[in-house]
């Protein structure tokens, strides 16, 4: 990932409903979403593990992490197992902590005989097609403003985002009621974001508004 960026939100809040109706976003926020998409499990699972997650994969991460190096295959190491990498070579804002193993992973092969280790290889990766490389980074084209949702609908925000007609698709009654609010976007936040987008349908709600 890259170095930390700082990222707001722009927040349209149904004071009256008590729920937030969607968010105007940057690239930076989108291409940070998109990167859940390409997380390992078993990151995920490491993020979660002290705070708790629903479901048991909590219970199958710590029963591997205690299990006995013996009860392994010899070409099996529980670090890898437990500190999977993600395979996406784009560059997002760091807005989550040890999502990539510090330390790179070096397969080896032997001359003739299998009894020295001596030049390391690379791991095989997808081949990677023949694309125009952006310079600007990122998954998302930027100069955009995006509309993200409650549940985490990404899309470009129109001209008529605010209008009548919009308010109406979220069932607000009262315009009054709506209210603005940016936020920024902090590690704490990010990590929280993740949690929400896997046990929750109302995500935005459940990390920005102020209870």
């Amino acid at each position: 990932m890259a170095s930390p960026t700082n990222i707001s939100l722009k927040l349209f809040i149904d004071t009256k409903g008590h729920r937030i109706l969607f968010a105007e976003a940057n690239k930076d926020f989108v291409d940070f979403l998109i990167f859940i998409l390409s997380l390992p499990i078993g990151t995920v699972v490491r993020l979660f593990t002290e705070d708790g997650m629903i479901g048991c994969l909590g219970n199958l991460y710590e029963s591997i992490k205690n299990l006995n190096d013996n009860y392994l295959q010899p070409d099996q190491f529980k670090y890898d197992i437990l500190n999977p990498i993600s395979y996406s070579e784009v560059n997002v804002p760091l807005l989550l902590p040890d999502v990539e193993s510090t330390t790179p992973r070096k397969a080896y092969k032997c001359r003739i005989r299998c009894n020295l280790l001596s030049t390391s290889v690379g791991y095989a990766t997808t081949p990677a097609l023949n694309r125009e490389k952006s310079q600007e980074g990122g998954f998302v084209k930027g100069q955009i403003t995006y509309m993200i949702t409650d549940d985490l609908e990404v899309k470009p925000m129109s001209s008529t985002s605010c209008s009548i007609a919009m308010l109406n698709k979220f069932n607000m009654k009262e315009v009054a009621a709506l209210e603005e609010k940016v936020v920024n976007i902090d590690m704490d936040k990010g990590v929280k974001l993740l949690k929400a987008s896997f046990q929750s349908k109302t995500v935005l709600t459940d990390v920005f508004f102020d209870k």
